[in-house]
Protein backbone atom coordinates (compact mmCIF):
# COMPACT_ATOMS: atom_id res chain seq x y z
CA UNK A 1 0.00 0.00 0.00
CA UNK A 2 1.47 3.38 -0.99
CA UNK A 3 1.90 6.33 1.33
CA UNK A 4 -0.47 8.32 -0.91
CA UNK A 5 -3.25 5.76 -0.47
CA UNK A 6 -2.71 5.73 3.29
CA UNK A 7 -3.15 9.52 3.45
CA UNK A 8 -6.36 9.31 1.42
CA UNK A 9 -7.75 6.65 3.72
CA UNK A 10 -6.91 8.80 6.73
CA UNK A 11 -8.81 11.74 5.20
CA UNK A 12 -11.85 9.55 4.39
CA UNK A 13 -12.00 8.39 7.98
CA UNK A 14 -12.22 12.01 9.13
CA UNK A 15 -14.90 12.86 6.52
CA UNK A 16 -17.16 9.99 7.56
CA UNK A 17 -16.70 10.67 11.24
CA UNK A 18 -14.78 7.50 11.91
CA UNK A 19 -12.10 8.12 14.56
CA UNK A 20 -8.60 7.65 13.19
CA UNK A 21 -6.76 4.56 14.31
CA UNK A 22 -3.99 5.13 16.84
CA UNK A 23 -0.48 3.76 16.46
CA UNK A 24 1.38 3.27 19.73
CA UNK A 25 5.18 3.34 19.48
CA UNK A 26 7.26 1.82 22.28
CA UNK A 27 10.84 3.06 22.73
CA UNK A 28 10.46 6.66 21.62
CA UNK A 29 13.80 7.52 23.26
CA UNK A 30 15.57 5.00 21.03
CA UNK A 31 16.60 5.67 17.44
CA UNK A 32 14.27 3.21 15.71
CA UNK A 33 11.22 4.02 17.84
CA UNK A 34 11.81 7.73 17.39
CA UNK A 35 12.04 7.41 13.60
CA UNK A 36 9.07 5.06 13.36
CA UNK A 37 6.87 7.54 15.24
CA UNK A 38 7.95 10.44 13.03
CA UNK A 39 7.40 8.44 9.83
CA UNK A 40 3.82 7.72 10.90
CA UNK A 41 3.17 11.33 11.87
CA UNK A 42 4.69 12.62 8.63
CA UNK A 43 2.07 10.50 6.85
CA UNK A 44 -0.80 11.93 8.94
CA UNK A 45 -1.33 8.99 11.30
CA UNK A 46 -2.42 9.44 14.90
CA UNK A 47 0.50 8.42 17.14
CA UNK A 48 1.12 8.04 20.86
CA UNK A 49 4.50 7.10 22.33
CA UNK A 50 6.04 5.62 25.43
CA UNK A 51 9.44 4.86 26.97
CA UNK A 52 10.81 3.85 30.36
CA UNK A 53 13.40 6.66 30.20
CA UNK A 54 12.59 9.99 31.82
CA UNK A 55 12.87 13.31 29.98
CA UNK A 56 16.41 13.93 31.29
CA UNK A 57 17.63 10.68 29.73
CA UNK A 58 15.60 10.72 26.51
CA UNK A 59 18.43 11.70 24.15
CA UNK A 60 16.41 12.44 21.02
CA UNK A 61 13.38 14.16 22.51
CA UNK A 62 14.29 17.38 20.67
CA UNK A 63 13.40 15.75 17.32
CA UNK A 64 9.73 15.70 18.37
CA UNK A 65 9.38 19.39 19.18
CA UNK A 66 7.44 20.14 15.99
CA UNK A 67 5.07 17.17 16.36
CA UNK A 68 1.81 16.94 18.26
CA UNK A 69 1.75 13.60 20.01
CA UNK A 70 1.20 12.32 23.53
CA UNK A 71 4.38 10.89 25.06
CA UNK A 72 4.40 8.73 28.19
CA UNK A 73 7.84 8.77 29.81
CA UNK A 74 9.23 6.81 32.77
CA UNK A 75 6.56 4.10 32.34
CA UNK A 76 4.34 2.10 29.99
CA UNK A 77 0.89 2.94 31.43
CA UNK A 78 -2.21 0.84 30.80
CA UNK A 79 -3.80 3.83 29.06
CA UNK A 80 -1.15 3.54 26.32
CA UNK A 81 -2.19 -0.04 25.55
CA UNK A 82 -5.90 0.75 25.87
CA UNK A 83 -5.65 3.69 23.45
CA UNK A 84 -3.63 1.93 20.74
CA UNK A 85 -5.08 0.07 17.78
CA UNK A 86 -1.57 -0.95 16.68
CA UNK A 87 1.56 -1.22 18.81
CA UNK A 88 5.06 -1.00 17.35
CA UNK A 89 7.81 -2.29 19.68
CA UNK A 90 11.56 -1.82 19.07
CA UNK A 91 13.15 -4.67 17.05
CA UNK A 92 15.44 -5.38 20.00
CA UNK A 93 12.53 -6.25 22.33
CA UNK A 94 12.72 -9.90 23.33
CA UNK A 95 9.74 -12.04 22.32
CA UNK A 96 9.89 -13.67 25.77
CA UNK A 97 9.84 -10.40 27.73
CA UNK A 98 6.94 -9.39 29.96
CA UNK A 99 6.44 -6.26 27.85
CA UNK A 100 6.07 -8.25 24.63
CA UNK A 101 3.58 -10.57 26.33
CA UNK A 102 1.61 -7.51 27.45
CA UNK A 103 1.43 -6.30 23.84
CA UNK A 104 0.15 -9.71 22.69
CA UNK A 105 -2.42 -9.84 25.50
CA UNK A 106 -3.75 -6.35 24.71
CA UNK A 107 -6.52 -5.61 22.23
CA UNK A 108 -4.03 -3.83 19.96
CA UNK A 109 -2.53 -5.45 16.87
CA UNK A 110 1.22 -6.03 16.88
CA UNK A 111 3.05 -4.14 14.10
CA UNK A 112 6.73 -4.87 13.56
CA UNK A 113 9.02 -2.22 12.05
CA UNK A 114 9.13 -4.22 8.80
CA UNK A 115 5.32 -4.12 8.68
CA UNK A 116 5.52 -0.33 8.91
CA UNK A 117 8.10 -0.22 6.10
CA UNK A 118 5.84 -2.36 3.91
CA UNK A 119 2.83 -0.19 4.68
CA UNK A 120 4.55 3.12 3.87
CA UNK A 121 6.83 3.13 0.83
CA UNK A 122 9.22 6.02 0.02
CA UNK A 123 7.35 8.06 -2.62
CA UNK A 124 10.45 10.02 -3.63
CA UNK A 125 13.82 9.46 -5.32
CA UNK A 126 16.09 7.50 -2.96
CA UNK A 127 19.87 7.79 -3.39
CA UNK A 128 22.07 5.37 -1.42
CA UNK A 129 25.74 6.32 -1.09
CA UNK A 130 28.23 3.64 -0.11
CA UNK A 131 31.99 3.06 -0.19
CA UNK A 132 34.96 2.85 2.15
CA UNK A 133 35.88 6.53 2.36
CA UNK A 134 34.18 9.77 1.32
CA UNK A 135 30.58 8.67 1.99
CA UNK A 136 29.78 11.41 4.50
CA UNK A 137 31.22 14.28 2.45
CA UNK A 138 29.58 13.05 -0.78
CA UNK A 139 26.23 12.65 1.00
CA UNK A 140 26.40 16.06 2.66
CA UNK A 141 27.47 17.79 -0.54
CA UNK A 142 24.65 16.21 -2.54
CA UNK A 143 22.17 17.32 0.12
CA UNK A 144 23.64 20.81 -0.16
CA UNK A 145 22.95 20.78 -3.90
CA UNK A 146 19.37 19.70 -3.17
CA UNK A 147 18.73 22.45 -0.62
CA UNK A 148 20.18 25.09 -2.91
CA UNK A 149 18.00 23.84 -5.79
CA UNK A 150 14.86 24.06 -3.67
CA UNK A 151 14.57 20.33 -2.93
CA UNK A 152 14.11 19.19 0.66
CA UNK A 153 16.11 16.07 1.62
CA UNK A 154 14.58 13.76 4.22
CA UNK A 155 16.69 14.24 7.36
CA UNK A 156 16.80 11.94 10.39
CA UNK A 157 17.57 14.99 12.54
CA UNK A 158 19.90 13.30 15.05
CA UNK A 159 22.67 15.80 15.76
CA UNK A 160 25.03 13.29 17.40
CA UNK A 161 24.38 10.21 15.30
CA UNK A 162 25.68 9.29 11.86
CA UNK A 163 22.92 6.78 11.29
CA UNK A 164 23.99 4.80 8.21
CA UNK A 165 23.18 1.18 9.10
CA UNK A 166 20.33 -1.15 10.03
CA UNK A 167 16.82 0.39 10.09
CA UNK A 168 17.92 4.03 10.15
CA UNK A 169 18.27 4.71 6.37
CA UNK A 170 15.03 2.81 5.52
CA UNK A 171 13.06 4.86 8.05
CA UNK A 172 14.82 8.11 7.15
CA UNK A 173 13.84 7.82 3.48
CA UNK A 174 10.17 7.66 4.52
CA UNK A 175 10.31 10.94 6.45
CA UNK A 176 8.99 14.16 4.92
CA UNK A 177 11.03 15.42 1.97
CA UNK A 178 11.35 15.67 -1.80
CA UNK A 179 14.36 13.36 -2.04
CA UNK A 180 16.25 10.96 0.24
CA UNK A 181 20.06 11.14 0.16
CA UNK A 182 21.26 8.31 2.40
CA UNK A 183 24.69 7.32 3.60
CA UNK A 184 24.54 3.53 3.72
CA UNK A 185 27.31 1.77 5.61
CA UNK A 186 28.18 -1.77 6.55
CA UNK A 187 29.47 -3.58 9.61
CA UNK A 188 31.62 -5.76 7.35
CA UNK A 189 29.29 -8.77 7.25
CA UNK A 190 27.77 -10.20 4.09
CA UNK A 191 24.09 -9.26 3.94
CA UNK A 192 24.11 -6.27 6.31
CA UNK A 193 24.19 -3.71 3.50
CA UNK A 194 21.58 -5.72 1.60
CA UNK A 195 19.35 -5.64 4.71
CA UNK A 196 19.35 -1.84 4.59
CA UNK A 197 19.15 -1.44 0.82
CA UNK A 198 16.22 -3.75 0.14
CA UNK A 199 14.19 -1.73 2.66
CA UNK A 200 15.18 1.62 1.11
CA UNK A 201 14.06 0.86 -2.47
CA UNK A 202 16.84 3.02 -3.99
CA UNK A 203 16.46 4.57 -7.43
CA UNK A 204 20.17 5.45 -7.54
CA UNK A 205 23.35 4.28 -5.87
CA UNK A 206 26.79 5.88 -5.55
CA UNK A 207 30.02 3.99 -4.73
CA UNK A 208 32.89 6.29 -3.78
CA UNK A 209 35.71 3.71 -3.53
CA UNK A 210 36.42 0.24 -2.13
CA UNK A 211 39.60 -0.12 -0.09
CA UNK A 212 40.55 -2.60 2.64
CA UNK A 213 38.42 -2.04 5.75
CA UNK A 214 36.40 -4.20 8.16
CA UNK A 215 38.64 -7.13 7.23
CA UNK A 216 38.71 -10.06 9.62
CA UNK A 217 40.98 -13.07 9.75
CA UNK A 218 38.54 -15.37 7.95
CA UNK A 219 37.63 -12.83 5.29
CA UNK A 220 39.61 -11.38 2.40
CA UNK A 221 39.44 -8.10 0.52
CA UNK A 222 37.24 -9.37 -2.31
CA UNK A 223 34.76 -10.68 0.25
CA UNK A 224 34.51 -7.18 1.65
CA UNK A 225 34.16 -5.79 -1.90
CA UNK A 226 31.24 -8.16 -2.50
CA UNK A 227 29.46 -6.61 0.47
CA UNK A 228 29.68 -3.22 -1.25
CA UNK A 229 28.54 -5.00 -4.40
CA UNK A 230 25.20 -5.65 -2.74
CA UNK A 231 24.31 -2.16 -3.94
CA UNK A 232 24.67 -3.35 -7.54
CA UNK A 233 22.42 -6.32 -6.82
CA UNK A 234 19.70 -3.97 -5.55
CA UNK A 235 19.94 -1.66 -8.58
CA UNK A 236 19.84 -4.28 -11.33
CA UNK A 237 17.54 -3.21 -14.17
CA UNK A 238 14.23 -1.31 -13.91
CA UNK A 239 15.70 2.01 -15.07
CA UNK A 240 17.77 2.51 -11.94
CA UNK A 241 21.11 4.33 -11.95
CA UNK A 242 24.56 3.55 -10.56
CA UNK A 243 27.21 6.27 -10.17
CA UNK A 244 30.72 4.93 -9.57
CA UNK A 245 34.34 5.96 -9.24
CA UNK A 246 35.77 4.14 -12.26
CA UNK A 247 39.33 5.02 -11.20
CA UNK A 248 38.89 2.22 -8.66
CA UNK A 249 39.57 -1.16 -10.32
CA UNK A 250 37.63 -2.97 -7.60
CA UNK A 251 34.43 -1.07 -8.39
CA UNK A 252 34.87 -1.21 -12.16
CA UNK A 253 35.57 -4.95 -11.90
CA UNK A 254 32.36 -5.46 -9.91
CA UNK A 255 30.36 -4.36 -12.95
CA UNK A 256 31.60 -7.40 -14.90
CA UNK A 257 31.81 -9.72 -11.89
CA UNK A 258 28.09 -9.29 -11.15
CA UNK A 259 26.96 -8.93 -14.77
CA UNK A 260 25.42 -5.58 -13.93
CA UNK A 261 23.05 -4.44 -16.68
CA UNK A 262 21.66 -1.17 -15.35
CA UNK A 263 22.60 2.38 -16.24
CA UNK A 264 26.16 3.27 -15.14
CA UNK A 265 27.60 6.79 -14.84
CA UNK A 266 31.34 6.95 -14.15
CA UNK A 267 33.58 9.63 -12.65
CA UNK A 268 37.33 10.06 -12.24
CA UNK A 269 40.26 12.44 -12.57
CA UNK A 270 43.06 13.27 -14.96
CA UNK A 271 45.95 13.79 -12.55
CA UNK A 272 49.61 12.93 -12.09
CA UNK A 273 50.40 9.73 -10.24
CA UNK A 274 51.20 10.19 -6.52
CA UNK A 275 52.64 6.74 -6.08
CA UNK A 276 52.23 3.11 -6.95
CA UNK A 277 50.33 0.36 -5.18
CA UNK A 278 48.82 -3.06 -5.82
CA UNK A 279 45.32 -4.32 -5.31
CA UNK A 280 43.81 -7.76 -5.73
CA UNK A 281 41.92 -7.93 -9.02
CA UNK A 282 38.79 -10.04 -9.52
CA UNK A 283 40.93 -12.41 -11.62
CA UNK A 284 42.80 -13.12 -8.34
CA UNK A 285 46.03 -11.56 -9.65
CA UNK A 286 47.48 -8.37 -8.22
CA UNK A 287 46.90 -5.34 -10.37
CA UNK A 288 49.35 -2.41 -10.38
CA UNK A 289 47.79 1.01 -9.81
CA UNK A 290 49.45 4.30 -10.64
CA UNK A 291 47.70 6.08 -7.82
CA UNK A 292 46.00 9.42 -8.03
CA UNK A 293 44.58 8.71 -4.57
CA UNK A 294 45.06 5.79 -2.19
CA UNK A 295 43.79 2.66 -3.95
CA UNK A 296 42.56 4.40 -7.11
CA UNK A 297 44.13 5.73 -10.29
CA UNK A 298 45.32 4.26 -13.60
CA UNK A 299 45.30 0.47 -14.09
CA UNK A 300 45.42 -2.17 -16.83
CA UNK A 301 45.21 -5.80 -15.70
CA UNK A 302 46.30 -8.80 -17.77
CA UNK A 303 42.73 -10.11 -17.51
CA UNK A 304 41.50 -7.18 -19.61
CA UNK A 305 40.25 -4.95 -16.80
CA UNK A 306 41.29 -1.44 -17.77
CA UNK A 307 40.47 2.00 -16.44
CA UNK A 308 37.81 3.55 -18.73
CA UNK A 309 37.54 7.21 -19.69
CA UNK A 310 35.11 8.57 -17.06
CA UNK A 311 31.82 10.22 -18.06
CA UNK A 312 32.52 12.97 -15.52
CA UNK A 313 36.24 13.76 -15.70
CA UNK A 314 38.06 16.37 -13.60
CA UNK A 315 41.00 17.88 -15.53
CA UNK A 316 43.47 20.72 -14.91
CA UNK A 317 43.10 20.26 -11.16
CA UNK A 318 44.74 23.13 -9.30
CA UNK A 319 44.01 23.16 -5.58
CA UNK A 320 40.30 23.82 -5.29
CA UNK A 321 39.56 24.39 -8.99
CA UNK A 322 39.18 21.95 -11.85
CA UNK A 323 37.78 21.68 -15.34
CA UNK A 324 34.83 19.29 -15.50
CA UNK A 325 34.40 17.41 -18.76
CA UNK A 326 31.06 15.65 -19.26
CA UNK A 327 29.57 13.92 -22.30
CA UNK A 328 27.71 17.15 -23.13
CA UNK A 329 29.79 20.10 -21.96
CA UNK A 330 32.98 21.36 -20.33
CA UNK A 331 32.67 23.70 -17.36
CA UNK A 332 35.09 25.12 -14.78
CA UNK A 333 34.34 24.25 -11.16
CA UNK A 334 35.61 25.81 -7.92
CA UNK A 335 35.35 24.40 -4.41
CA UNK A 336 35.67 26.02 -1.01
CA UNK A 337 37.15 22.77 0.31
CA UNK A 338 40.54 21.44 -0.74
CA UNK A 339 42.18 18.13 -1.52
CA UNK A 340 42.13 15.67 -4.40
CA UNK A 341 39.91 13.35 -2.34
CA UNK A 342 37.32 16.12 -2.22
CA UNK A 343 37.51 16.47 -6.01
CA UNK A 344 36.46 12.80 -6.16
CA UNK A 345 33.70 13.42 -3.59
CA UNK A 346 32.48 16.40 -5.60
CA UNK A 347 32.43 14.40 -8.84
CA UNK A 348 30.16 11.74 -7.34
CA UNK A 349 27.75 14.37 -6.00
CA UNK A 350 27.81 16.41 -9.24
CA UNK A 351 27.15 13.41 -11.49
CA UNK A 352 24.21 12.28 -9.33
CA UNK A 353 22.70 15.76 -9.03
CA UNK A 354 22.89 16.34 -12.78
CA UNK A 355 21.97 12.89 -14.10
CA UNK A 356 19.25 11.88 -11.62
CA UNK A 357 17.90 15.15 -10.23
CA UNK A 358 18.42 17.11 -13.47
CA UNK A 359 20.05 20.07 -11.73
CA UNK A 360 21.84 22.15 -14.42
CA UNK A 361 25.64 22.18 -14.24
CA UNK A 362 25.68 25.98 -14.25
CA UNK A 363 23.64 25.90 -11.04
CA UNK A 364 25.77 23.13 -9.52
CA UNK A 365 28.81 25.32 -10.20
CA UNK A 366 27.32 28.06 -7.98
CA UNK A 367 26.27 25.62 -5.26
CA UNK A 368 29.66 23.84 -5.11
CA UNK A 369 31.48 27.06 -4.31
CA UNK A 370 29.26 27.68 -1.27
CA UNK A 371 29.82 24.25 0.32
CA UNK A 372 32.00 24.60 3.42
CA UNK A 373 32.70 20.95 4.13
CA UNK A 374 31.78 18.50 6.90
CA UNK A 375 32.80 18.88 10.56
CA UNK A 376 35.46 16.33 11.46
CA UNK A 377 36.81 16.03 7.93
CA UNK A 378 40.10 17.94 7.65
CA UNK A 379 38.60 20.33 10.18
CA UNK A 380 40.92 23.10 11.35
CA UNK A 381 40.20 23.68 15.03
CA UNK A 382 43.18 25.99 15.72
CA UNK A 383 45.44 28.15 13.57
CA UNK A 384 48.48 30.19 14.49
CA UNK A 385 51.80 31.30 12.98
CA UNK A 386 53.49 28.54 14.95
CA UNK A 387 51.26 25.52 14.33
CA UNK A 388 47.88 24.51 12.88
CA UNK A 389 45.73 21.89 14.62
CA UNK A 390 43.49 19.68 12.50
CA UNK A 391 41.15 16.76 13.27
CA UNK A 392 39.99 14.15 10.80
CA UNK A 393 37.79 11.07 11.12
CA UNK A 394 40.14 8.92 8.99
CA UNK A 395 40.20 5.46 10.56
CA UNK A 396 41.42 2.97 7.93
CA UNK A 397 44.72 2.72 6.00
CA UNK A 398 43.51 4.32 2.76
CA UNK A 399 41.75 7.14 4.60
CA UNK A 400 44.81 7.87 6.71
CA UNK A 401 47.10 7.83 3.66
CA UNK A 402 44.78 10.19 1.77
CA UNK A 403 44.65 12.73 4.60
CA UNK A 404 48.39 12.68 5.27
CA UNK A 405 49.27 12.91 1.59
CA UNK A 406 47.09 15.98 1.19
CA UNK A 407 48.48 17.71 4.28
CA UNK A 408 52.10 16.92 3.38
CA UNK A 409 51.60 18.97 0.21
CA UNK A 410 50.91 22.03 2.37
CA UNK A 411 53.16 21.61 5.40
CA UNK A 412 56.92 21.21 5.55
CA UNK A 413 56.80 19.33 8.87
CA UNK A 414 53.71 17.31 9.77
CA UNK A 415 52.90 15.52 13.04
CA UNK A 416 50.08 12.96 13.32
CA UNK A 417 48.39 11.81 16.54
CA UNK A 418 46.83 8.38 15.97
CA UNK A 419 43.75 7.64 18.12
CA UNK A 420 42.61 4.65 16.05
CA UNK A 421 41.96 1.00 16.79
CA UNK A 422 41.56 -0.57 13.36
CA UNK A 423 38.44 -2.60 12.61
CA UNK A 424 40.72 -4.94 10.68
CA UNK A 425 42.71 -5.81 13.81
CA UNK A 426 46.49 -6.02 14.00
CA UNK A 427 46.92 -6.01 10.21
CA UNK A 428 44.95 -2.76 9.94
CA UNK A 429 46.85 -1.14 12.81
CA UNK A 430 50.17 -2.00 11.17
CA UNK A 431 48.99 -0.72 7.79
CA UNK A 432 47.87 2.57 9.34
CA UNK A 433 51.23 2.95 11.08
CA UNK A 434 53.09 2.20 7.84
CA UNK A 435 51.07 4.88 5.99
CA UNK A 436 51.80 7.36 8.78
CA UNK A 437 55.56 6.68 8.77
CA UNK A 438 55.64 7.09 5.01
CA UNK A 439 53.71 10.39 4.90
CA UNK A 440 54.37 12.26 8.17
CA UNK A 441 57.45 13.54 10.00
CA UNK A 442 56.36 12.78 13.58
CA UNK A 443 53.98 10.00 14.67
CA UNK A 444 52.39 9.94 18.11
CA UNK A 445 50.58 6.63 18.78
CA UNK A 446 47.99 7.77 21.32
CA UNK A 447 45.74 4.69 21.35
CA UNK A 448 46.73 1.36 22.86
CA UNK A 449 46.63 -0.50 19.54
CA UNK A 450 48.56 2.14 17.60
CA UNK A 451 51.20 2.02 20.36
CA UNK A 452 51.51 -1.75 19.82
CA UNK A 453 51.88 -1.24 16.06
CA UNK A 454 54.53 1.46 16.56
CA UNK A 455 57.13 -0.97 17.91
CA UNK A 456 58.13 -2.08 14.44
CA UNK A 457 58.94 1.51 13.44
CA UNK A 458 60.73 2.83 16.55
CA UNK A 459 64.08 2.83 14.73
CA UNK A 460 62.69 5.18 12.07
CA UNK A 461 63.16 8.06 14.50
CA UNK A 462 59.69 9.37 13.68
CA UNK A 463 57.84 7.68 16.55
CA UNK A 464 57.26 9.91 19.59
CA UNK A 465 55.80 8.05 22.55
CA UNK A 466 53.60 9.67 25.17
CA UNK A 467 54.97 9.80 28.72
CA UNK A 468 52.24 7.45 29.90
CA UNK A 469 51.67 4.20 28.03
CA UNK A 470 47.98 4.08 26.99
CA UNK A 471 45.77 1.52 28.71
CA UNK A 472 44.03 -1.08 26.59
CA UNK A 473 40.79 0.42 25.30
CA UNK A 474 38.39 -0.01 22.45
CA UNK A 475 34.69 0.85 22.31
CA UNK A 476 33.28 -0.04 18.92
CA UNK A 477 34.99 2.25 16.41
CA UNK A 478 36.24 4.49 19.22
CA UNK A 479 39.91 3.67 19.63
CA UNK A 480 41.09 5.98 22.42
CA UNK A 481 39.88 7.63 25.62
CA UNK A 482 39.71 11.36 26.20
CA UNK A 483 42.83 11.16 28.37
CA UNK A 484 44.76 9.31 25.64
CA UNK A 485 43.81 11.90 23.02
CA UNK A 486 44.91 14.74 25.31
CA UNK A 487 48.22 13.03 26.12
CA UNK A 488 48.78 12.42 22.42
CA UNK A 489 48.28 16.07 21.52
CA UNK A 490 50.56 17.22 24.34
CA UNK A 491 53.30 15.08 22.85
CA UNK A 492 52.51 16.39 19.39
CA UNK A 493 52.92 19.96 20.58
CA UNK A 494 56.47 19.10 21.65
CA UNK A 495 57.36 18.28 18.04
CA UNK A 496 58.90 20.84 15.71
CA UNK A 497 56.04 20.71 13.21
CA UNK A 498 54.00 23.23 11.24
CA UNK A 499 50.80 21.24 11.69
CA UNK A 500 49.39 18.52 13.92
CA UNK A 501 46.57 16.32 12.66
CA UNK A 502 44.71 14.13 15.13
CA UNK A 503 43.06 11.24 13.31
CA UNK A 504 40.30 8.82 14.29
CA UNK A 505 36.83 8.97 15.79
CA UNK A 506 38.19 9.82 19.24
CA UNK A 507 40.07 12.83 17.85
CA UNK A 508 36.83 14.22 16.44
CA UNK A 509 34.77 13.34 19.51
CA UNK A 510 37.15 15.08 21.92
CA UNK A 511 38.17 17.99 19.68
CA UNK A 512 36.72 20.55 22.11
CA UNK A 513 38.97 19.13 24.84
CA UNK A 514 42.20 19.42 22.84
CA UNK A 515 41.61 22.84 21.23
CA UNK A 516 42.49 24.77 24.45
CA UNK A 517 45.81 22.88 24.71
CA UNK A 518 47.02 24.37 21.42
CA UNK A 519 45.87 27.82 22.48
CA UNK A 520 47.80 27.64 25.76
CA UNK A 521 50.95 26.20 24.24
Amino acid sequence: MSAHMDKDESKLEKIHGKPPETYGVIGICGVVGNLAARVLMDHNYNVICTDLQDSDNCSFLYTLNEYKTHIYLSKHPDSFFDSSNYIIPPPSLSKTSDLFKKIIDSDAQLMEVDDLLNKIKPAKPVICISGTNGKTTTTTLLKHFCYMAGLKPAEHGFTTLQGNVDYIPPLQCRLDGDVAVLETGTEGERGDLKFTLERCHPSCGVITNINPDHLKDEYDFLHYACIKGELLEELQGNGKMLVINSDDPTIWGLISEQNYNGKVITFGVDHNSQGESKKLCWCKNEIKIDETLSGVGYYDCQCGLKRPIPDYLAKNINGSTFLLQTPDEVIEMEMSITGLHNVYNALGAIATAHELLKIPLKDIKKYLKTFKGVPGRLEYIYRSKKVDLIVDYAHNPSGVETVLRELSKTYEKLAVVITISSESGTTGDLDIMEKAVRNADFIIPASYYSRQAAGKYITSGKIKLTHKEPDKFRNGTLGATEEQVIEGLKKGLECNSNAIVCIGEAAVKFKDKIRPLADSN
